[in-house]
């Protein structure tokens, strides 16, 4: 076994190349913006000229953020995905236009099999990953369908594409948000609007994956021994900021795996 092998799965090297003015004259709502994946993201669209309506509930995270780009048309909406009422104040803050929505937040479980599961827990899981991301599709689409163009990202997850990756309350709202991106990427083909998810692996973002249970964490832990690196989230943030751009213009309902070829194994 080579020294690398057995020190695991090592952090991506790579270096971020912006491409100036690919997002001009365009409005993309990123969800979970304060953050990792989500931050990544906005702040590629914003750098390569768009206007980002950033959202999160952590308004440190997202002041932060704006603070990073002074110059750039960012604009910040702290809100809960899961309340309605705060769906309809991120997209009054699109002013009129979402050319683009990328469905970022989420939230992990605690990497417990079924009979651990705290109810409330399963709730909250598929209120953020799954009802959330259904929420602000809806509220976007009629717009997109009307201007007959728009893009939506989906982040699903290497949980969506298989079992061994997760709990079974984030594997099974992951694998929801895969069938939710793929209807309606079909449902919406003839409309304009392109509807894809991303799947990333393990990815460098500080978010809280707790193995709260003995009794899955050995099984969990077998499935992760495959992962070949951890992504920096600058290169999710370029899987998706990919599928939001025009040059995605053929794929429509693809779960793109980010994952360094995790799912190969």
């Amino acid at each position: 076994m080579s020294d690398a092998a057995a020190r695991g799965p090592q952090l991506a090297q790579w270096t971020e190349v912006i491409t100036p003015g690919r997002f001009d004259g365009r409005t993309i709502i990123v969800t979970g913006a304060g953050s990792g994946i989500g931050r990544a993201t906005a702040s590629r669209i914003a750098r390569e000229g768009g206007t980002v309506v950033a959202v999160d509930m952590n308004r440190g995270g997202l002041d932060a953020f704006v603070a990073e780009l002074p110059d750039a048309r960012i604009v910040p909406v702290v809100a809960d995905i899961t309340d309605d009422a705060a769906i309809d104040e991120i997209v009054a803050a699109a002013s009129g236009t979402v050319d683009g929505l990328a469905n970022v937040a989420g939230i992990m479980d605690k990497m417990q099999p079924v009979h651990e599961i705290d109810p409330a827990l399963w709730e909250k899981v598929f209120a953020v990953n799954v009802t959330g991301s259904f929420r602000l599709m809806k509220a976007v689409l009629p717009g997109m369908i009307d201007a007959g163009r728009g893009a939506i990202v989906n982040v699903a997850s290497e949980a969506g594409l298989r079992g061994s990756a997760a709990g079974t309350a984030y594997t099974a709202s992951k694998h929801a948000v895969v069938g939710m991106t793929k209807s309606a990427a079909y449902l919406y083909a003839l409309t304009g609007v392109r509807i894809n998810a991303v799947a990333p692996g393990a990815v460098a973002t500080g978010i809280e994956a707790p193995f709260a249970s003995e009794f899955a964490a050995a099984r969990i832990q077998r499935g992760m021994a495959a992962i070949p690196s951890i992504a920096q989230a600058s290169q999710l943030a370029a899987s998706i900021t990919f599928l939001l751009t025009d040059d995605a213009t053929n794929l429509n309902g693809v779960i793109l795996p980010s994952d360094g070829g995790w799912s190969a194994a």
